[in-house]
């Protein structure tokens, strides 16, 4: 299925809109965090080209999002709030509701990228350390000498949103356990991404933790995969990496606007500073095949047992979280 029919919505009021989550793009019984905040975009898109195209303001610049509860497969309601308007810039707030949860909340605020204008100055900025070198045009073929692709992620059983892409990593290995180097792009060789898709790019990555819990195993490495066959990676990940990571909040700071057929390939730096008590940032860097940043991205994140995920859902009040 393709990214844009997976993340459609469909407009049923000024300030209302409705989509349905897929299964095949969710973690367990739970939409992958990334394709929830994707489909935020897309009715934040729909809004900004509809109720509010007067604005001309069709382009997410930052977004905020909090996952409060979490969200299951079948239709979901969005319910937009026009906070502020204005000539530059412009605010709303959307909130994500399933069989009257409000599940996820979001701020958006939304610019015309193209027209940007002011100071710019360059900086020197560079990611530390430097990742390999890539022949973009040989990753379909995985022919580039530097990257390789893995194949087929862990747990794909569970984690059924990391068959929807493709995924390349340094051959010679990560720079550390805490820094993630990967080039991504949609399983479907006629998807793209876009701006709408950036939230899913920002939310889709090897899990860090999994490397430290298994004495510093990288199972997501090229030799990882050609030395053991699926059952091999299973038993060997046994006990020490099946778990469920949600996400508690999201920040998207997008930096360029893809072109409006979108690309194909995309980098993505993956970076954790501290993992304690069962909670840990994310720091993700995005960029495009020409080397320009595409977006910035910090998370907050939580590791708990896979069963969180799949335990059957109580009845709660309305203050009452999702894990």
């Amino acid at each position: 299925m393709r990214f844009a029919v997976a993340t459609a919505v469909e407009q049923v009021g000024p300030h209302t809109y409705t989509a349905d989550f897929k299964d095949g793009w969710n973690i367990g019984g739970v939409p992958h965090g990334g394709y929830v905040a994707s489909t935020f975009e897309q009715v934040v898109k729909t809004h900004f080209d509809t109720t509010l195209r007067k604005q001309n303001q069709p382009h997410t610049m930052t977004a905020h999002l909090e996952f409060l509860r979490r969200t299951q497969l079948g239709s979901a309601t969005f319910k937009v709030k026009d906070v502020k308007l204005g000539r530059q810039t412009s605010v709303v707030h959307v909130t994500l509701t399933q069989d009257d949860r409000e599940e996820v909340v979001g701020y958006f605020t939304n610019s015309n990228l193209n027209d940007e204008a002011g100071a710019s100055f360059p900086t020197g900025w560079e990611i530390q350390p430097k990742p390999p070198p890539v022949d973009v045009s040989k990753l379909d073929a995985d022919a580039d000498a530097l990257w390789g692709e893995r194949k087929v992620w862990p747990f794909v059983d569970f984690r059924k949103a990391t068959t929807q892409i493709r995924a390349w990593f340094p051959r010679k290995g990560q720079h550390s356990h805490a820094i993630v180097d990967q080039w991504l792009c949609l399983r479907d060789p006629s998807d793209r991404f876009t701006n709408e898709s950036l939230g899913f790019v920002a939310d889709l990555f090897p899990q860090i933790i999994e490397s430290y819990a298994l004495g510093g195993v990288d199972t997501y490495s090229i030799d990882f995969e050609k030395k053991h066959s699926h059952d091999e990676q299973k038993r060997l990940m046994k006990g020490g990496a099946k778990m469920w990571y949600p996400t508690l909040l999201l920040n998207l700071d997008v930096k360029k606007a893809l072109p409006a057929e979108g690309v194909r390939f995309l980098f993505v730096r993956l970076q954790a500073k501290i993992i304690k008590n069962g909670r840990y940032d994310l720091e993700l860097i995005v960029k495009d095949a020409g080397g320009d940043v595409v977006a910035l991205s910090h998370h907050v994140v939580l590791a708990v047992s896979a069963e969180r995920n799949t335990a059957a859902r109580r009845k709660v009040d309305a203050g009452t979280s999702k894990l």
